[in-house]
C-alpha cells in the first residue's frame, strides 16, 4: 500500500505519518530526510546532492525521483508514505511513471484539509521534542509539567522552529497554494483523493485515516 499525505505546512502530515509507521509498519519517505541522508552517505548520488545543496541550488526532480526509486527498491515494509512529495504536477507525473515502472501503484491520496487562520494559530504555538520529534502545542497539548517528553522521555529538550511565526507561515502557505494545491484537482480527477479534517483532534484524524486505509 502506497499513500500520499497532502496538505499545507503544519497540517499534521508528519505526526500522522509517524503513527502509520509505528502501527502499520509502513515506511515514511520525507524528501528532506532523504536529501540529508543522501548528503551524508558518501555515495556518488550523495556527493552530487551535497554539491548542489552547498551551492545553494535546488535539487532537481530527477535526483529526488532517483532517491525515491532507491528506497522503493531496497527497503521492505507494509507500504510507503510519501510526505512532502510530490509538490508539483510534474513531480506527480514522475512519481506515477516510477510506480508503473516498478510494478507498483498508489493506493490513495489523503488530503489534510485545514483553515488557514486556525492553522496559523496552531503552528505559532507549536514546539517539538529535540529527541524524537513529538509535537506539542501551548494550548491543545502543552509540554508536561515535569519537562519530560511523553514519547521518548527526554528531559527539557523542546524547540520551536525559527520559521514557526506568522509571517513565515503565511509565506509558506502562499508557496503551497501556488505550487502544490493543483495536486488536489489532479488526484481528485484520478479518483484517488480522500479528504480528512486536519484540524480535528490527533486521535480523530488517526481514526479518519484508518477508516480510509481499511
Amino acid at each position: 500500500m502506497n499513500i500520499i499525505l497532502l496538505g499545507p505546512p503544519g497540517a499534521g502530515k508528519g505526526t500522522q505519518a509517524r503513527h502509520l509507521v509505528e502501527t502499520r509498519g509502513m515506511i515514511q519517505l520525507s524528501t528532506g530526510d532523504m536529501l540529508r541522508e543522501a548528503r551524508n552517505s558518501g555515495t556518488e548520488m550523495g556527493k552530487k546532492v551535497a554539491a548542489i545543496m552547498d551551492a545553494g541550488k535546488l535539487v532537481t526532480d530527477e535526483i529526488v525521483i532517483g532517491l525515491i526509486e532507491e528506497k522503493l527498491t531496497t527497503e521492505k515494509g507494509a507500504g510507503f508514505i510519501f510526505d512532502g512529495f510530490p509538490r508539483t504536477l510534474a513531480q506527480a507525473d514522475a512519481l506515477s511513471a516510477l510506480l508503473t515502472k516498478l510494478g507498483q501503484s498508489l493506493h490513495t491520496v489523503i488530503e489534510m484539509r485545514v483553515d488557514d487562520e486556525a492553522l496559523v494559530e496552531r503552528i505559532t504555538a507549536r514546539s517539538t521534542c529535540g529527541g524524537c520529534g513529538e509535537v506539542y502545542n501551548d494550548k491543545t497539548k502543552p509540554i508536561p509539567a515535569d519537562g519530560k517528553c511523553t514519547n521518548c522521555g527526554k528531559e527539557n529538550d523542546f524547540v520551536r522552529r525559527a520559521d514557526d511565526n506568522e509571517e513565515s507561515l503565511r509565506t509558506r502557505l502562499m508557496e503551497y497554494y501556488k505550487k502544490t494545491s493543483p495536486l488536489i484537482g489532479y488526484y481528485y480527477a484520478k479518483g484517488d483523493l480522500r479528504p480528512v479534517n486536519g484540524l480535528a483532534d490527533i486521535k480523530e484524524v488517526r481514526a479518519s485515516i484508518a477508516a480510509i486505509l481499511g
